[in-house]
């Protein structure tokens, strides 16, 4: 019998932090309580990305709440891909919607958010919120 983990390629191996983004780094693992409907938060503490114009570093939270359907995102492939921004010259608007894309594409969770709550540059604070619902199918 396998087991759900014997296919991951990054957990428990030493992986450099990706210099851009890279959604082939993020690895599925199959929803063992599929007959349940529950709910998944991960947070990203430590969010960096960069102002494509400045090139100045933003700094933020990452807040991805998911009900999985088949398959949950790997927490360290994750890590890596999200690491994937820092050296990305990118708004912040961009940054919530291409994750929320890649974790559609990876997953296919039932529904998913993802919400961004950056550092206040200029004494403006930036929330973005992106979603997305199998039923409403708006990517």
């Amino acid at each position: 019998m396998t087991r759900p983990e014997e296919h991951l390629t990054v957990l428990g191996s030493k992986v450099p932090l990706p210099t851009e983004v890279d959604p082939k780094i993020l690895e599925p693992i199959p929803n063992q309580w599929r007959s349940s409907d529950y709910e998944v938060n991960l947070v990203c503490e430590e969010f960096t990305s960069l102002c494509p114009v400045t090139s100045q570093p933003d700094f933020g939270k990452i807040l991805i709440t998911f009900t999985p359907d088949e398959w949950l995102v790997e927490s360290k492939s994750l890590k890596l891909y999200l690491g994937g921004y820092r050296n990305t010259g990118t708004f912040a608007e961009y940054c919530v919607n291409r994750i929320c894309q890649d974790l559609v594409d990876l997953m296919q969770p039932i529904r998913i958010e993802v919400r961004g709550e950056f550092t206040p540059r200029g004494g403006i604070k930036i929330i973005p919120v992106a979603r997305w619902e199998k039923s409403r199918n708006n990517f």
